[in-house]
């Protein structure tokens, strides 16, 4: 399997009563395949899974199922803080129809690498039938994926790359240049197009939910050789980056896709909504984006 393109990490859109608004979620993601995305990434941290129910997160899977059809590639975020719970993640997510998956390490029990590389290997070996991508967020799971793990699963045959979302450039680059068989996918935004530079061919983005037509912009630019022109996309987006990569992102980006058109809601708790200062910066970097 080829991870190419723009894969938005969808937010997870709520109603004036808190609950999942699915005619929302399929309105968004209407208009981001009409923006050229390939594809998408339901589940992730962009999409809050960690404040989600079991049934919500199935109610998602099955609405973003239905409406994008074979029209994109769908990567569906499965985790949990051991095992156990992962596996069970897991088993939802093959049922509703999904095959490729998005699997961090299990945040709090702080595996080692030999326990975590034993981790996915339960997981390739209870369910053969699935395609994983590596998810490495420390600052998310305050763990790594080590490069020892990938060294051992980088030619694992349904092992089929990483979303890299550490922020370590150099990170990055040595597992373009040095693990060929693992594909690499940015997940640091504001460094989309160093990672391009170095060997990614899709990006799995938060900001497609703010601007959808300016990422696949950037993605058609870049691999129709126009490297300037790319720069010059990341150029005027770069300052609505920096402030989504200052803190509060998930708020950040759900007010981006409300300025967007998309009444996405605030994130749950323990997540606050932004201050009324908050929201006027964020608010001017993405005027400045849309000029």
């Amino acid at each position: 399997m080829k991870l190419n393109g723009i894969l938005p990490a969808l937010v997870t859109p709520f109603d004036a009563a808190g609950k999942v608004d699915h005619d929302t979620l399929a309105s968004i993601l209407e208009h981001q395949l009409a923006a050229g995305v390939s594809g998408f990434v339901p589940l992730g941290s962009t999409g809050e899974y960690y404040a989600l129910a079991n049934d919500e997160r199935r109610q998602i899977l099955a609405t973003v199922k239905e409406v994008v059809g074979d029209r994109g590639t769908l990567i569906a975020g499965a985790n949990g803080s051991c095992t156990r719970e992962v596996l069970e993640q897991i088993k939802q997510t093959v049922d509703a129809g999904y095959t490729n998956l998005l699997i961090a390490p299990p945040y709090y029990a702080l595996p080692s690498q030999e326990e975590l590389l034993a981790h996915y290997n339960t997981i390739l070996q209870t369910f053969p039938e699935i395609n994983v991508v590596l998810y490495n967020y420390p600052i998310r799971t305050n763990v790594e994926v080590g490069l020892d793990v990938i060294a051992a699963l980088h030619q694992h045959p349904r092992v089929i790359g990483i979303k890299e979302s550490s922020g370590n450039l150099l990170r990055a680059i040595e597992i373009g240049e040095k693990y060929k068989g693992m594909q690499l996918s940015c997940g640091s935004d504001d460094q989309a197009l160093d990672f391009y530079l170095w060997g990614a061919d899709s990006w799995i983005c938060g900001p497609a939910n703010i601007f959808p037509e300016k990422v696949v912009a950037f993605h058609k630019a870049f691999t129709a050789g126009d490297i300037r022109g790319a720069q010059q996309v990341m150029r005027s987006l770069f300052p609505a980056m920096a402030n989504l990569e200052s803190g509060k992102f998930v708020q950040k980006v759900k007010y981006g896709a409300e300025l967007a058109g998309f009444k996405v809601g605030n994130a749950r708790a323990p997540l606050l909504p932004l201050t009324d200062e908050e929201k006027a910066e964020f608010r001017t970097v993405y005027e400045a984006s849309q000029q």
